[in-house]
C-alpha cells in the first residue's frame, strides 16, 4: 500500500476492494476558506508592512477565537 505524507491513501472496504480515503474533504476545504478570508480581510485592513504581516497571521488564529466564541454561546 502506498503512503503519501505519512498516512494510508487507501484503505480496503467492506468488499476487499481498494478504496480512497480523503480524510475530511469537505469540512477541510471550508477551513482553508474561512483562514484565507480571513487574511484577506486583515491583510486588507493594514496600514502599514507589518501591519500586513500581523494580519497574515491573524488569519490563522482567528477561527480559533470564532469557535471558541460560538462554544460559549451555546454554554458548551
Amino acid at each position: 500500500m502506498d503512503e503519501c505524507c505519512g498516512q494510508e491513501a487507501e484503505k480496503k472496504g467492506s468488499s476487499g476492494r481498494m478504496r480512497m480515503d480523503n480524510g475530511g474533504g469537505a469540512m477541510g476545504f471550508c477551513y482553508v476558506l474561512t483562514v484565507i478570508g480571513a487574511m484577506i480581510y486583515f491583510m486588507k485592513h493594514a496600514v502599514s508592512f507589518w501591519g500586513g504581516v500581523v494580519g497574515f497571521f491573524k488569519g490563522f488564529i482567528w477561527p480559533l477565537f470564532a469557535t471558541m466564541k460560538v462554544l460559549e454561546l451555546l454554554k458548551l
